[in-house]
């Protein structure tokens, strides 16, 4: 038996060597009754459920509000899909919605021109957009990357509205010189075709006006979670690399570029689902036409104008759920976009 003095507190004897036992939680009110603490024994204090209830709350009303969005799209979709004598995905004519009992309409057009704009718009922004990134993590002086960095954040501010209207007065009479040296020589191809007499040629309101304009909406998006993944790569990769005599440009492209590449899709999956979406800046940048010629030069219909097009339609329900078939397509082509984009960023 050991004679030296006993521990104090809860104590049990196993082959005479004190042992302590933990006492029972306490807290003000006295010990916790079951199903007041957390699985592992921990107090959850009132602030915690409250927040827990806030979180929950807020993502299961996102939730809602996708499904009561696309629900609300699919019912007032369903009467006059019903009443469409054409085929909603071949149909490529100029739609006919005057005889709401035998209707004409289809989506190859709008989804073309739609696609077209937003993935040219994406081939302009992403290589400015990774640049930007690159300088503001690895070339930039301290001094500068915040200045820098807000003044790139600030070109999502702008309203898309003065986006179309510098377009529309500005850059599409600007870009009209530069596509008729391009039409001039590369005119045989169809990408870059004229058809005679298209105002969208003559006054620049055409596909790559643009896409030039959706370039610039959505580069900050694309720079900005570029730059914030580039900035996690570990200091350690970083450091190691420059030890073993890389120069700044190699260690960017072995360290921080391969760490930071899913990050770079992502972001420009995201500013591909704002392309898609865009109106207003596309409404009066771009000439309206139904038809899609397969021309940068030629104008054309996405399914946001299409939509702000026909609104004054809207007083009759079957005209307006035309339109909102569109809306269901491009609803869902905006959300297999972002799926995609997280998806990514997860890997």
């Amino acid at each position: 038996m050991s004679s030296s003095t006993p521990l104090q507190g809860n104590q049990e004897t196993v082959d005479d060597s004190p042992v302590l036992t933990a006492a029972p939680r306490t807290d003000a009110a006295g010990p916790l009754s079951p199903g007041e603490g957390s699985a592992d024994g921990a107090v959850v204090r009132p602030g915690d459920r409250v927040f827990k209830i806030l979180a929950v709350g807020s993502s299961v009303l996102v939730t809602v509000s996708i499904i009561a969005i696309a629900v609300f799209l699919l019912l007032r979709a369903i009467p006059a899909i019903s009443r469409n004598e054409a085929n909603f995905f071949t149909y490529a004519e100029r739609w006919n919605l005057a005889n709401t009992s035998a209707m004409y309409f289809g989506i190859p057009n709008m989804f073309l021109v739609t696609v077209t704009v937003s993935i040219l718009a994406l081939i302009l922004a992403m290589p400015v957009a990774l640049g930007i990134a690159i300088f503001l993590t690895a070339y930039a002086p301290k001094s500068m990357v915040k200045p820098l960095g807000y003044l790139v954040d600030l070109l999502a501010a702008v309203p898309s509205i003065v986006y179309g209207l510098w377009g529309f007065m500005a850059l599409g009479p600007a870009l009209s010189g530069l596509y008729k040296l391009l039409a001039d020589g590369l005119g045989f191809i169809p990408l870059f075709a004229i058809y005679p007499n298209s105002p969208a040629f003559e006054t620049g309101r055409n596909l790559f006006t643009g896409g030039v304009v959706l370039a610039i909406m959505i580069l900050p998006v694309i720079a900005a979670t570029t730059r914030e993944v580039f900035v996690q790569t570990p200091r350690g990769h970083i450091e190691a690399s420059l030890a073993l005599g890389a120069t700044r440009w190699e260690t960017v492209k072995l360290a921080i570029l391969p760490f930071g590449k899913s990050g770079f899709i992502s972001g420009s999956m995201l500013g591909l689902g704002r392309a898609l979406g865009e109106t207003m800046a596309l409404y009066l940048v771009i000439s309206p036409s139904s038809a899609f010629r397969g021309s940068l030069f030629d104008g054309g219909t996405t399914f946001a104008t299409a939509i702000a097009n026909a609104a004054p339609e809207f007083n009759d329900n079957l005209k307006a759920g035309a339109y909102m078939s569109a809306g269901l397509v491009l609803f869902l082509l905006t959300f297999v976009v972002n799926s995609a984009a997280r998806v990514i960023s997860k890997k």
